[in-house]
Parts: C-alpha cells; structure tokens; sequence
C-alpha cells in the first residue's frame, strides 16, 4: 500500500524540537522527503538522526537559519527546491513564546523579537513557499498559530500579537491562493507539552513548575496536556491530499479549552 507521502517533499520550520520534531517524525514515517529548518544546529542534527534510526530509507535534508532574516528563508526555499526539485507542503513551525509580563511592562525589544520571529517569519516563508507552489500548481502549508492567536491568554503581548497575526495571514492568504491548487491552514495548538510549554511552565512556577502544570490542565475538559505526536498528526493530515478542500481553517487543537466559557 502506498504511503501518503511518498515521493513528497516537505519543508518544515522549527524542525530541531517541539512540535516540528513530532511532526517531521510522522511524515517520515508515512514516506515524506523532508527539509528540516532550524536555528540550532546541534537540535537539529539530534532530530535527523533520530528519525533516520526510526526510518533507515528516509532523504533529510538539513539547513541551519533564523526564520526572521528574510534571505536566509529565501535561500532555504531555493536550496529545498533546487536539492528536491518541488515543495508539495510546508510546515511553518518556527516560533518562540517570549518572556511573560504585562503589557505596560513588556520590553519593547522582546516585542520586536517575538513579532520577528513568528509573524515576520511565517510572512517570509509562506512569500518565497507560494512563489514555488504557484508554479507548479498545488501545494499545503499549514502555519503554526496557537490558542494565543483565537483569545487573550495574558501576559503575553508580544505572542498573542504575532500568533493572531498568524491567524490573518493564514486566512487571507487562503482566500487568495486557492484557485491555483494551494491550501493553506493554520493549526492552533493549546497547551501541548513541549519544552517550550515546560519552560512557560518554569516561568510561572519555578522549581514547582510540574504542581503548576497540574494545576493549569485542571481548567481543560481533558484534563491533560497535549502530545506533540497528537499534533504531528494533525499535520500531516492537513499536509496531505486527504485535505485539499479544508482551506484558510484554523484548527484549535486544546482538549476544546478555548470553546470553554
């Protein structure tokens, strides 16, 4: 039986951890030819060689870059299309959440960073991703929102602005490039237990962060944290062709936490 993904090739952002690492796992196991982005390195390769344990025949491409330098996304495009010849689906992952604090007191540079990377870097990719996709006349992009970009969260100016960005992007973007056989979807993910939300955690309780972390799925009807390899799914099922009609959707992937009253 054939594979999703195979003879697809799949670029993905933030692919040296999280929810990037899960779901380049899942996609190398369902065939997936992948192009791995991320800042670091050392992740990175740690990454790479763990999914080529799990997937022997696996093609990885990996390049180092910061998503919120617009040539060096330009240049990891054209380097993924020149080493594969296409991009069937991009998975714009990269992101960080910031330090937290009121808004009066959020630092203006944290600001700055977070709104580079999230939403100047989701802009970027999906800029130079369409170029490519357009050509060839089909393609998936799924960006990485967060619950943080459908409500308020608190404490976190700089990631609610750049995730609800995100959102409208997504949508607009949708709208645009469905006639020429792209869908693109974002994924808004709640609290999802990756080192990222680990070090949220960490923020608000130090030491005692695991009590914290009890006490914050406590509000969610599940009553748990999310599995990155729950939203690695989720993203491959939007990355493959069982999705094409499913087109500038945000999909809340949180237990149902942010329909809760």
């Amino acid at each position: 039986m054939k594979k999703r993904f195979e003879e697809k090739v799949i670029l993905l952002t933030g692919g040296g951890s999280g929810l990037g690492h899960a779901a380049a796992m899942q996609l190398a196991k369902e065939g997936a030819t992948l192009s791995l982005v991320d800042l670091n390195e050392e992740s990175l390769e740690k990454v790479a060689n763990e999914i080529k344990k799990e997937v022997p025949d696996v093609k990885i491409l990996t390049l180092t870059a910061d998503v919120s330098d617009e040539e060096a996304v330009k240049s990891f495009v054209q380097e993924t299309k020149q080493q594969f010849g296409k991009i069937d689906g991009f998975f714009n992952n990269a992101g960080i959440e910031g330090k937290q604090n009121e808004t009066q007191n959020y630092g203006i540079d944290e600001f700055r960073k977070v709104v580079d990377i999230n939403l100047n870097g989701v802009f970027f990719g999906m800029k130079y991703v369409l170029e490519v996709m357009k050509e060839q006349g089909s393609g998936s992009i799924v960006n990485t929102a967060s619950v943080g970009g459908i409500r308020g969260v608190g404490n976190q100016s700089g990631y609610a602005a750049s995730k609800h960005g995100v959102v409208g992007l997504t949508k607009n973007s949708g709208i645009e490039y469905g006639q020429y056989g792209i869908s693109i979807n974002a994924i808004a993910p709640g609290a999802i237990l990756t080192a990222m939300v680990e070090g949220s955690l960490k923020q608000m309780g130090g030491d005692d962060w695991e009590a914290t972390g009890e006490e914050f799925v406590k509000a969610n009807p599940m009553k748990r944290f999310g599995k990155p390899e729950e939203v690695g799914h989720l993203v491959a099922f939007l990355l493959s062709d069982e999705s094409n009609f499913i087109n500038a959707a945000v999909i809340p992937i949180d237990g149902g936490q942010s329909n809760k009253y």
